[in-house]
């Protein structure tokens, strides 16, 4: 019971240091096995099967008559699956979108409104949101358009400028 016991404080101390040390063991075996697990042997899916295997051996050997052999066949099953569960998981948050940061071109299409009004042959400005955030940009238009008017952007001819058009309703 105890060498199980063990393996399962052991898997959790080494999920610890996995956080701590990210990506130490695929450094480290760099390049010597590319392709060949790829990302099954990695600190959080080892530490998953390791745990998994000590605490649910500890389990079947206290709650059942079966011996040790039993208990770790039982251990390395639910090690198993903790470990591919793991794998999955990494993987999905891995493929969680590009990452890449908005811009400017991103305008063209979004809505906005008016903040100051815009003149036919002058700027105004617009309150748009890029990434999430509000920002104002100045504006011009073919025709004036009032303060408060929903508009829609159909160019940006600099990054603090853009070209409007009145959304009509």
């Amino acid at each position: 019971m105890g060498l199980f016991l063990g393996l399962g404080i052991g898997g959790i101390v080494l999920l610890a240091a996995s956080l701590v040390f990210d990506g130490v063991l695929e450094g480290a075996l760099d390049g010597v096995l590319d392709g060949l697990f790829d990302g099954w042997l990695s600190l959080p899916v080892i530490a998953g099967f390791v745990s998994m295997l000590g605490f649910t051996g500890a389990i079947v050997l206290g709650s059942t008559g079966l011996g040790q052999g039993a208990a770790a066949a039982a251990g390395a099953v639910a090690g198993a699956g903790a470990g591919w569960a793991t794998y999955g998981f990494s993987r999905a948050l891995q493929r969680d979108g590009d990452g890449s940061a908005p811009r400017q071109a991103d305008l063209v299409g979004s809505a906005g409104r008016v903040v100051t009004a815009i003149p036919a042959d002058g700027y105004g400005e617009v309150l748009l949101s890029l990434g999430g955030q509000p920002l104002k940009y100045a504006a011009t238009a073919d025709a004036p358009i009032e303060r408060g008017a929903e508009i829609w952007v159909t160019a940006t001819p600099s990054t603090t400028s853009v070209s409007v058009r009145a959304v009509h309703r």
